[in-house]
């Protein structure tokens, strides 16, 4: 009868090293920016506001006219409002613009 003792506990660590420094490196290279992605992207639809432009995820590109919960309307051309979910919402281009309804007065 033989016993595992100290060589084999040692063995066990080395076998599931790799695993644990794949692990690390998935963390650090994959799953942590991908977090931080969602935070930005999350804190810039919340700061979304009346007059600001914006990219949409299908490219299209407009001013925003209101702000509801969870959606906002979007002028993406003279008269043509559009209602848009915010996660949709690519990217804020222009938050100093005058919404394409208001007055400059």
């Amino acid at each position: 009868m033989t016993s595992t003792g100290e060589g084999g506990l040692v063995a066990m660590i080395v076998q599931f090293l790799p695993f644990v420094a794949i692990f690390v490196l998935f963390y650090f290279l994959l799953i942590r920016p991908q977090q931080k992605r969602a935070k930005e992207h999350a804190a810039l639809i919340a700061a979304v506001k009346r007059g600001d432009t914006i990219v949409l995820s299908s490219g299209l590109i407009g001013k925003v006219t209101r702000v509801e919960e969870t959606e906002v309307n979007v002028e993406i051309a003279p008269s043509v409002n559009v209602r848009v979910v915010k996660s949709l919402i690519a990217e804020v281009r222009n938050r100093t613009a005058i919404a394409a309804n208001d007055s400059k007065a």
